[in-house]
């Protein structure tokens, strides 16, 4: 019996392995089809140069200020940034009106139009006073720092509402932004670092000065108590504003019912948005999909004008599958585990660092997916309650792609 329980689940998992493959060869040959024909595409819209050139007029303001929300996975497309929220917003109205649209927003809070309301704050907040750094420097600023890290973690820990909103949009202006300035311009472009590296660094140390910051501002709420242990498995109900610890990551919810092919391929588009605080599935397809125009309308739109998309998006999605089937059994016992973390850092900087070499998307994929995730999970378990996980997920990011990027250099073909 127990030879035929082993066989039938090897069966079981014939699936989910085919729609592994089935992913992973999809996003290959999606890029490889990009890259391809990149030399035939129009020039239908701007290129990325004119962004920067152009930015204090509002039109290209509001262009830059959308192209900030896909920072994070280092695309700079305003169609995605567009995409994404309207497929958040889709996913958060089918939750309001009961039905399940995907993984549960905002680490399944049901606070996704707090998260977005004091991020989006933060964005312009973090263009106004600090926007001064592109014509005067004429080069990449970190302005979209807040709007992945501070402002929507205060919501997460606090809860909805004006007062806590508008605190950790201006905690995320006042700490993050000039940190990640800082580092990036002073440390970063002077030693030959990834400015990956000083950005999320800024979000990690602007995360813990906020943190402790929100616990004496006499008109923040008192941080919800952490629910008492139970018998039950703590991945048996989504994390919500009374229990913010209870899982080790910050924006998936429940434990999925099943691990299938379909499951896989969801959770690969879900981890695209993560950092964002999203993490749902219709809003990576949406990201994913407003980048991809982009680059189809004018390959030297996104991505910084780098060329590189393709090469990029192949390894992210790589890595998101390698993660996601890799720590597949974590998300099984925990209910979120970090396998977000190479593909907002490591993996596309070393596509970017190294040209988007075969070599560069291989190594940033595997590499990332196996040693970023582990690492966040256990630098989130040691931090205080009063601390968001996301603290832990940027210093993991800035440690990976401050050494696996430099150490792939010593290594043939790089």
């Amino acid at each position: 019996m127990a030879g035929e329980s082993a066989l039938d689940r090897r069966a079981r998992d014939i699936p989910r392995w085919v729609g592994v493959a089935t992913a992973a060869v999809a996003g290959v040959l999606a890029g490889w089809w990009l890259k391809a024909v990149e030399t035939r595409l129009p020039a239908l819209i701007p290129d990325y140069s004119l962004w920067s050139l152009d930015y204090p007029r509002p039109r290209w303001l509001l262009w830059w200020l959308l192209g900030d929300t896909t920072e994070a996975t280092l695309y700079k497309s305003a169609l995605g940034g567009l995409l994404m929220v309207c497929g958040a917003a889709f996913a958060h109205a089918g939750a309001r009106k009961g039905r399940a649209r995907g993984f549960p927003l905002a680490c399944g809070t049901g606070q996704w139009a707090w998260v977005a309301v004091s991020g989006g704050l933060a964005l312009v907040l973090s263009n106004l006073v600090w926007g001064w750094t592109l014509p005067a420097s004429g080069a990449w600023q970190p302005t979209f720092a807040p709007f992945v890290s501070v402002p929507p973690a205060v919501v997460v820990l606090y809860g909805r509402g004006w007062r806590v909103a508008v605190t950790g949009a201006v905690l995320g202006v006042v700490l993050v932004t000039p940190a990640a300035l800082l580092l990036v311009n002073e440390v970063c472009v002077p030693s030959g670092l990834s400015p990956v590296v000083g950005s999320v660094t800024a979000m990690s140390l602007g995360g813990v000065a906020a943190f402790t910051l929100c616990r004496v501002l006499p008109w923040m709420p008192a941080l919800p108590a952490a629910a008492p242990p139970t018998a039950a498995p703590p991945t048996a109900a989504p994390p919500t504003p009374s229990a913010p610890k209870a899982s080790v990551l910050p924006a998936s919810g429940p434990k999925a019912p099943g691990q299938g092919a379909a499951w896989v391929a969801r959770r690969v588009l879900a981890d695209f948005t993560e950092a964002h605080f999203y993490g749902n599935e219709w809003a990576g397809a949406g990201l994913l999909l407003g980048t991809v125009v982009t680059f189809l309308l004018n390959p030297g739109a996104a991505a910084y004008g780098s060329g590189l998309l393709p090469q990029m998006m192949a390894a992210q999605i790589l890595a998101a599958v390698c993660g996601v089937v890799l720590w597949r059994r974590r998300w099984a016992s925990a209910g979120f585990y970090p396998t977000f973390v190479p593909i907002v850092s490591v993996t596309p900087a070393t596509v970017l660092t190294y040209g988007g070499s075969p070599a560069s998307i291989a190594a940033g994929a595997a590499l990332g997916a196996l040693a970023a995730p582990p690492l966040a999970a256990a630098l989130a378990r040691s931090l205080p309650a009063h601390i968001h996980p996301m603290v832990a997920y940027t210093a993991t990011m800035a440690v990976c792609t401050a050494t696996i990027v430099p150490l792939l250099g010593l290594c043939p073909g790089f």
